[in-house]
């Protein structure tokens, strides 16, 4: 499944692509607004996350251009919670609206809900990993044990989710630092240490030892 991301805010644009990645989805993030509803038809993507508040162009009439040429589902995302804001977007041919601050489950349960009911359902794995009778869903945060339930941090559920993509493989240190933390400068290594003494920790709550293998000098596998 791949999700477009229109929106001018560096940090909101790459903090949704992490999120999105971290689910499964392949991202296309626009950094130029210029034509963006030839980007966005030019693309295809199954599914459009649109800002409403845009350089140049209102993102209601991105999505009245874009409508005359495909019905790709178009999610608006926006710091305008105005109830007439969000009745001009789904009369503009937005599928659903959504306001900032939001939950990240809550906008991946809204972008579920689209594709679904746009026909584009996207697979329940993508949602749910499992390895060893472990089963990590993405979408709560949440560790599950013939039963029992922990939850864990965005950075821990990012790091699983790794783990998890790579099952059997030692995943370097230095890929783990860069795919947790790529957009700060000073990172100590030993963050990275923290966070999986943390998670095994989590882990015995539930009890589940010997989950998380450190390979010295090397990385970590499951």
């Amino acid at each position: 499944m791949k999700i477009m991301i229109v929106e001018d805010e560096k940090n909101i644009r790459e903090d949704l692509q992490v999120l999105l990645e971290s689910a499964m989805y392949e991202v296309v993030a626009a950094e130029q607004f210029d034509n963006i509803s030839e980007q966005i038809v030019r693309v295809q993507p199954d599914l459009v996350l649109l800002d409403i508040k845009l350089p140049g162009q209102n993102g209601r009439e991105i999505c009245q251009e874009v409508r005359r040429h495909t019905d790709i589902p178009i999610i608006f995302v926006t710091s305008d919670d105005d109830v007439m804001a969000e009745i001009k977007g789904m009369l503009a041919g937005g599928d659903d609206y959504i306001a900032k601050p939001y939950h990240p489950s809550l906008l991946l349960a809204r972008i579920a809900a689209v594709l679904k009911r746009t026909g584009r359902k996207p697979e329940e794995e993508q949602y749910v990993l499992e390895y060893r009778g472990v089963k990590l869903d993405i979408r709560t945060y949440k560790l599950e044990y013939q039963g029992q339930q922990v939850e864990v941090s965005k950075n821990e559920c990012k790091l699983l989710h790794y783990l998890f993509r790579r099952q059997g493989e030692v995943v370097p240190r230095l890929d783990l630092i860069e795919y947790l933390w790529d957009n700060e400068v000073f990172i100590d290594d030993n963050a990275l240490s923290v966070t999986v003494t943390r998670i095994r920790s989590k882990l015995e709550e539930i009890s589940v030892t010997d989950f998380i293998e450190t390979k010295r000098g090397a990385g970590y596998r499951i």
